[in-house]
């Protein structure tokens, strides 16, 4: 896609295996983590966002998501959920009735918000957002002060760790979604390519809020593709079986097989089909297009600088 079109290419790049790839195609990549200089404001709203939805309410889904990866799933109640709206319209107040030319509200505007409600469970909210709005790890609460107007793109959430990364990963996909919808208006197709896609089903609003951007980009002239190694994790999920299902295109590599048993039934796939992704070598495997399922083999050269940018199997570089 890169080399043979004009297209943006955005990839979120949980273990740091694109940049090599990323920077000799002069693209950008942005290091998202505690360390890093690199900030990006959740909560910014760019033209052509939610173009026929209600952009608040989107950006209240974000905070719920958010919100409950801290918390811990399954502890947002209706309460929580009710206060988190209120106080998203409320911070946006002035920029909608400026017509977009206010500044833009920053995570610790939507906090203090959040504080100066009455209720008990607001205050669980503000406290449970603390670590990431004014604590330690609060890179999303700033001013964002990266451009990623680069045609390519990689977000480097590598040091992220295991607690922030669910976080980050929604971040980053509300960002991409605001890239998405200017190029939308200008007239330019994007490509998203999500890496290590379970770490967003190990929350409900996290899958969620992944499941209506698959949906959505469809309707922004948007192609968005996740990759996996960790399918068994994926398949517990609801959210990703349905995504799965509805897939126009899936590539399957070898499975293992707990794995194999499950997309058999889930892609009404043949066993002398599932042949192809048993025991399969690197390379081989099965494509489903529509209704179609084909097998493949693509034996990439090893001899090639593409390859050794592209290889991530410790001894090839």
């Amino acid at each position: 896609i890169a080399l043979s079109t004009g297209d943006d290419v955005i990839i979120i790049d949980a273990e740091r295996e694109y940049g090599d790839l990323v920077r000799a195609l002069r693209g950008e990549v942005i290091e998202i983590s505690p360390n890093s200089p690199h900030h990006i404001n959740p909560l910014e709203i760019a033209r052509g966002y939610g173009a026929g939805e209600n952009p608040i309410a989107m950006k209240s889904e974000l905070l719920m998501s958010i919100c409950e990866q801290q918390m811990g799933a399954g502890q947002l109640g209706a309460f929580q959920k009710s206060i988190i709206d209120r106080c998203t319209a409320n911070v946006y107040h002035e920029f909608i009735k400026s017509g977009g030319t206010a500044r833009q509200p920053l995570l610790t505007d939507w906090r203090s918000e959040v504080k100066a409600q009455p209720e008990r469970e607001a205050q669980e909210v503000a406290l449970a957002s603390e670590l990431f709005i004014e604590g330690s790890l609060n890179m999303f609460a700033h001013e964002t002060n990266v451009d990623i107007g680069n045609r390519i793109v990689a977000f480097d959430l590598y040091e992220m760790g295991e607690q922030l990364k669910p976080t980050a990963l929604t971040v980053t996909m509300e960002t991409i979604q605001n890239r998405v919808a200017a190029n939308r208006l200008a007239g330019k197709y994007t490509w998203v390519f999500i890496d290590e896609i379970y770490l967003f089903f190990k929350y409900h609003y996290s899958a969620q809020f992944l499941y209506r951007c698959w949906k959505r980009f469809r309707k922004y002239a948007a192609a968005m593709t996740g990759a996996t190694q960790n399918v068994e994790e994926c398949l517990r999920s609801d959210t990703a079986r349905l995504m799965f299902a509805n897939s126009e295109f899936l590539m399957l590599l070898n499975q293992a097989a707990t794995d194999r048993a499950e997309l058999a039934k889930l892609l009404n796939i043949s066993p002398t089909q599932m042949g192809h992704i048993t025991n399969a070598p690197a390379g081989h495997g099965l494509i489903r297009v529509g209704g179609s399922i084909v097998p493949f083999a693509n034996d990439f050269p090893r001899d090639t600088e593409l390859y050794r940018l592209m290889t991530t199997t410790p001894g090839d570089k």
